[in-house]
């Protein structure tokens, strides 16, 4: 196996021969350059596997390295050196295909972690076509294949991301996938949920705490950042983080350590950020709602998930990967769509996006018959849904009733009537549901209408 060719670009004598002797202890070969001409004379005329650069270089800065790299070497991991406390330069060496910084002085552990993380890189890039096909995104339409063309890109940096797009639209999983990607794929990806976590309890979730630090604290706690260490920390919707708590992330972002509530000591800690939400955060921001520096800190580089509106050319492709994932989870084949339901799928807003499609679907599966999915099944809600002279499943819809818990109801009825009808005898029930008695099953459990002490074979009615 060849060594890793560094190339270190640094104006300073001293800061480049100690980059240099801490390149050779990790058996790496390294190659120094002194000014940004030479630099570039180097990148030319040879093939390296990562380079560090000094932000000032004396005839020129490392943002113009970075560019010419980028032209040059674009499968080449770069990473750069700044003063300390200078973000505003650090984000846009990012923004240009930087894929971290190390602020002034220079500390030996981290700089050791920048190039195994820059050296991962270029080892994943190598073989970025193997496996994970289980992860990637659905759809072929053009706003699909330009996100996928930009996660490619992005799993490459570690720079932080924010990843907008409305509810329902996929953003954790082009999270997961951006991880999945990238040098961190071996290491943990942690994904939580900022607005589920009662505000008292935030500090403690994020860093950890010690055992009898505060009531109920009856053992130790990692926190979520220490979980993630290694890897991916995925915070989902940011935005509902309260100010107290943005201005204790900044500083776990920036200074790259925790401290546990209840202990003395930081903790450092090394992990990508990825954040999404499905507010505007710039209005969040404007509104005095969201810290601007912490928004400039995560929105580094932006990743729009499209919402399925905007891609109906995707909509068979993902009907056929629900029901296919439908079907092994319950252990049956999954039913084939009519034309005219597949149409109407294809004209329908879905504001729920790909989660909608998926609680559609999975309805649709449990209420069909002859293992065939006809329009009736899917119980789309009509335009003006609520309005005077309606008819369908949809009439009276009650306007502030959230759409999942509507058709959820829906699919409840459904299924109670043909119970009630078999007197609860749930093998004739799924029979007459034209589903097997394992599927209904799985939605009596889920709709919490289970009655296992009941005989299946209506003895007891």
């Amino acid at each position: 196996m060849n060594t890793p060719r560094v190339l270190v670009v640094d104006d300073e004598a001293d800061l480049r021969e100690l980059l240099v002797i801490t390149l050779g202890r990790m058996k790496l070969d390294a190659t120094a350059a002194a000014s940004l001409d030479e630099g570039r004379r180097l990148l030319d005329g040879g093939a390296f596997d990562l380079c560090l650069t000094d932000m000032n270089l004396g005839d020129g800065t490392g943002l113009e390295l970075i560019r010419h790299a980028a032209a040059r070497a674009p499968r080449m991991p770069v990473a750069v050196i700044t003063a300390y406390g200078n973000m505003e330069v650090a984000t846009e060496a990012m923004k240009l295909g930087a894929y971290d910084f190390i602020a002034k002085p220079v500390a030996l552990d981290r700089l050791r972690q920048l190039i195994e993380d820059g050296l991962g890189i270029s080892r994943a890039a190598d073989d970025e076509e193997s496996g994970q096909g289980e992860d990637r995104l659905i759809g072929q339409g053009p706003a699909m294949r330009s996100l996928k063309e930009q996660i490619r890109k992005l799993a490459r940096s570690q720079a932080p991301i924010y990843i907008s797009g409305e509810s329902g639209s996929g953003k954790e999983r082009v999270a997961r996938l951006i991880h999945a990607l990238g040098p961190r794929r071996e290491k943990p990806f942690v994904a939580v949920n900022c607005g589920a976590i009662p505000s008292e309890l935030m500090e403690s979730e994020f860093f950890g705490h010690r055992k009898g630090s505060f009531t109920g604290a009856v053992e130790d706690r990692k926190g979520l950042f220490r979980e993630a260490d290694g890897g991916t920390l995925f915070l989902d919707e940011v935005a509902d983080l309260p100010l107290h708590m943005q201005v204790k992330l900044l500083r776990a972002i920036q200074e790259k350590t925790v401290r546990p509530v209840g202990e003395s000591r930081e903790v450092a800690v090394n992990l990508r950020i990825l954040c999404a939400t499905h507010r505007d955060l710039g209005a969040e921001m404007t509104a005095g709602r969201f810290r601007q520096d912490l928004y400039y800190r995560l929105n580094v580089i932006e990743a729009h998930v499209p919402p399925l509106r905007e891609r109906p050319e995707d909509v068979p492709a993902l009907v056929e990967h629900v029901l296919k994932r439908l079907g092994e989870a319950w252990e049956t084949s999954p039913p084939a769509v009519s034309d005219a339901a597949m149409a109407a799928l294809a004209d329908y807003d879905f504001p729920g996006n790909v989660r909608e499609l998926e609680n559609i679907l999975e309805r649709a599966m449990t209420l069909c018959e002859d293992q065939r999915i006809e329009p009736e099944h899917l119980h789309l809600p009509a335009a003006g849904a609520g309005g005077a002279g309606e008819t369908g499943p949809v009439a009276g819809r009650h306007p502030q009733l959230p759409l999942e818990e509507y058709l959820q109801e829906i699919e409840k009825q459904e299924i109670l009537r043909a119970l009630d009808a078999t007197h609860w005898n749930r093998t004739a029930a799924a029979k007459k549901l034209g589903m097997t008695f394992r599927s209904l099953r799985y939605r009596l459990k889920k709709l919490e209408l289970d009655q296992d002490d009941e005989a299946d074979d209506g003895s007891n009615a």
